[in-house]
């Protein structure tokens, strides 16, 4: 015979069987299906119907009349993009098979083709002439000579257009020292060694602190931060073979758009309370219970949620429960609307925040309202109690954007300035030491903020590497990316 099971033992059997189907769903979308949380409303009023439903009567009438197929416009093709005016030209002149003499020459047909060589290494050799004085001089030299230009490494080969290029292949475009190596070796048929990379790497971090301890100033004199972390793999130097969990602290000002990178070893709260230490504001962030912490143990620091995570868990129900996660998601869209809106408006803050006002304070309240309203009736463990819950604890955390023009309505610009380390990670697998990986936070810092300027940053760490050496001390702030000016 069966066994009877009593039936509040079974509501949590099926409520731990609905948690763990929910996890592995969670799990198979992040292997196998598109990442995107991209959300279509059902009854979109911009979007028309494939099938419309109207007028049902009529459809036997106008079957005879629709032919056999309807063939989809095909979109336009953009034409071909114009070559820019500053990639170098090489003219070659084609002269007729035929023998021109005595013709007279009426015009030319231009063909423009693009092609590619590899990067180019150039052996500078810098000859300094000698010269004795005839006649001894009081106090002078007998001997002058030419005065070598400053490199980052004294003593060393490498000047800084090589640096900059090799430290910007491996944090921009992801391509580790031992790629890079072996491109040399293939292309150029020059070695360099490992060892001797990994010390220009050192040596060029150690020339650039000082203006790393600029840039960490500059991001914290704000009354208003974005707040992240990201893991990253470490080598253990205490127990060969294994690797350590480190996290990359990550904290954005969005005044100046200037973003930080800061290595610790661990998730704790001791760095961001070491790193906030001082700093008084609005600070956003996820719901990680460290930044509540410090909001809790210090005053002066309110927590800004993201409308982000708290979509993402709607987004993560609408499966199981899609009536109450399809409503708070068209809810949220239209926030997002005002949004994009106000960017494609380019609105100060000011205008941003009366907008706000009149158009997303409405939805705001209102689904403010719904989600305390559905999360006291619905108590579940399940995804879309999960959901309410979440929404129901940070949703009024988000409160202040509404007033200030300059707060975003989530963390997404700090995760978009994340990913190049998640990129990263992927190819370069872990950092060496700890004090590599504090290093590659350096790196990262100052990339993501030439980013954010829509500067160039291998013109920028070229420029930096050739001038920081002699540059004044008092005057390290006119090098960073928001007032860096190129003095070719």
């Amino acid at each position: 015979m069966a066994q009877v099971v009593p039936l509040e033992q079974y509501k949590k059997l099926e409520a731990k069987y609905n948690a763990v189907l929910h996890e592995l769903e969670n799990l198979k979308r992040l292997l196998f299906r598109s990442k995107r949380e991209r959300y279509v409303p059902i009854n979109n009023p911009d979007q028309l119907e494939l099938f419309p439903i109207e007028d049902t009567g009529r459809v036997e009438e106008e079957i005879e009349k629709v032919p056999s197929y309807n063939r989809r416009k095909k979109k336009k093709h953009p034409g071909r993009t114009e070559l820019p005016d500053n990639i170098p030209t090489e003219e070659i002149i084609i002269e007729p098979e035929e023998d021109t003499t005595g013709m007279k020459l009426i015009g030319k047909e231009i063909t423009e083709t693009i092609d590619y060589k590899p990067g180019v290494l150039i052996k500078r050799r810098y000859i300094r002439l000698k010269y004795a004085r005839c006649q001894e001089q009081d106090g002078k030299d007998n001997v002058v000579m030419g005065k070598l230009p400053s490199r980052p490494i004294p003593k060393g080969i490498p000047e800084a257009g090589l640096l900059a290029y090799l430290f910007t292949s491996k944090y921009v475009d992801h391509m580790p020292f031992y790629r890079q190596i072996e491109s040399f070796k293939r292309n150029f048929g020059w070695t360099i060694h490992k060892s001797t990379l990994n010390d220009w790497f050192a040596a060029c971090c150690t020339l650039i602190d000082p203006l790393y301890k600029k840039h960490i100033e500059s991001v914290m004199q704000t009354d208003y931060l974005q707040a992240d972390e990201s893991p990253i793999k470490v080598l253990d130097s205490e127990q060969k073979g294994k690797s350590h969990q480190g996290y990359m602290w990550v904290y954005r000002n969005p005044i100046n758009g200037l973003v930080l990178f800061e290595y610790r070893k661990g998730r704790g709260m001791h760095g961001p309370k070491e790193r906030l230490k001082g700093f008084s504001g609005l600070l956003q962030c996820d719901g990680y219970r460290a930044y509540m912490s410090i909001a809790q143990r210090r005053k002066g620091i309110t927590l800004v949620s993201c409308l982000a995570h708290i979509r993402r868990k709607f987004f993560e129900a609408r499966e199981h429960h899609p009536q109450l996660a399809n409503h708070a998601l068209e809810e949220i869209q239209k926030l997002y609307k005002v949004e994009r809106q106000c960017r494609e408006a380019s609105l100060t803050p000011e205008q941003i925040s009366q907008r706000r006002k009149e158009a997303s304070q409405p939805i705001f309240k209102a689904l403010l309202e719904w989600v305390e309203k559905e999360q006291g009736a619905n108590l579940s463990k399940g995804p879309i109690g999960k959901a309410l819950f979440y929404a129901k604890n940070y949703l009024p955390l988000l409160t202040p954007y509404l007033e200030d023009g300059r707060i975003q309505i989530d963390n997404n610009l700090i995760e978009n300035a994340i990913r190049p380390l998640a990129l990263g990670r992927k190819n370069y697998l872990f950092a060496g030491s700890h004090q590599a990986a504090q290093r590659a936070a350096m790196m990262y810092s100052f990339f993501a903020s030439c980013k954010t300027m829509g500067i160039n940053p291998l013109s920028w760490l070229t420029d930096v590497l050739q001038r920081i050496s002699e540059h004044p001390v008092n005057k390290l702030d006119e090098l960073l990316p928001h007032n860096w000016k190129h003095m070719g």
